[in-house]
């Protein structure tokens, strides 16, 4: 299992040093206050307006980094920071999320995709591990001479789990990204933010994308991992 835990540790420590990160680019530019005097709730309800969607709302919402968009109640839900405040980092967020809906509201191919993946994601998500470790016991229990590589079939079915939730990350990338490049063109395009304010808003949402591509290729490095496993790759 050293292999495992290195790929967890490698992927622990890439996750740190994001998040930290990306922690300090809000921090930063939240101190760069629009000049136009909008709050996040106000840039997200004109962006809303400006894409024609009248049935969202935009709501506030406790914690920090809370900050989603939700398409079963059509709400657009933003951390109490968020909400009120009147710099660089909030207007990014606000049309981030924002985006999403838009994503909804025109029947984004991804984010319905992603959104069809939730239920299955919910499972495996949660059984994937037991599943996993199972398969790894009985395999290990059952081997003999004749058959060296032990029973599979439960580590098989552990590894489609994980599969699933694999699958998820990275079909979330396109969605993510093309909810900030949405932000992003809107915020220029319409003049919401000055081209400094704008510098700030394309660095926080950079940061905040590759949040995700750490989490993407951390689950694809376990998923290897096991799958080798299941092939008889690894014997450790």
């Amino acid at each position: 299992m050293t292999g495992y835990y290195l790929i967890i540790g490698l992927t622990m420590l890439a996750s740190w040093i994001v998040s930290n990160r990306l922690k300090s680019k809000f921090q930063y530019y939240s101190q760069v206050h629009l000049r136009n005097g909008m709050s996040g709730k106000e840039v997200a309800e004109k962006m809303l307006r400006d894409n024609g969607i009248t049935d969202v709302q935009v709501i506030s919402v406790p914690g920090q980094l809370t900050d989603h968009y939700n398409p079963a109640d059509k709400t657009v839900n933003l951390s109490e920071a968020v909400y009120m405040q009147r710099n660089a980092a909030a207007a990014a967020v606000a049309a981030h999320e924002v985006g999403h809906a838009v994503q909804h509201a025109v029947g984004y191919s991804m984010l319905q995709l992603r959104s069809k993946l939730v239920p299955m994601v919910n499972i495996s998500s949660t059984l994937s591990q037991f599943v996993i470790m199972a398969g790894i016991g009985v395999m290990f229990a059952s081997r003999t001479i004749d058959n060296p590589q032990g029973n599979t079939w439960i580590l098989a079915i552990g590894v489609a789990l994980f599969a699933v939730t694999t699958l998820f990350a990275f079909v979330t990338l396109p969605v993510e990204y093309d909810a900030s490049n949405r932000a992003m063109k809107w915020l220029k395009s319409t003049g919401t933010v000055t081209e400094e304010e704008y510098v700030g808003v394309e660095d926080s949402l950079k940061w905040a994308a590759r949040t995700y591509v750490v989490a993407a290729i951390g689950s694809l490095g376990q998923l290897l991992y096991w799958a080798s496993m299941l092939l008889g790759g690894r014997r450790d």
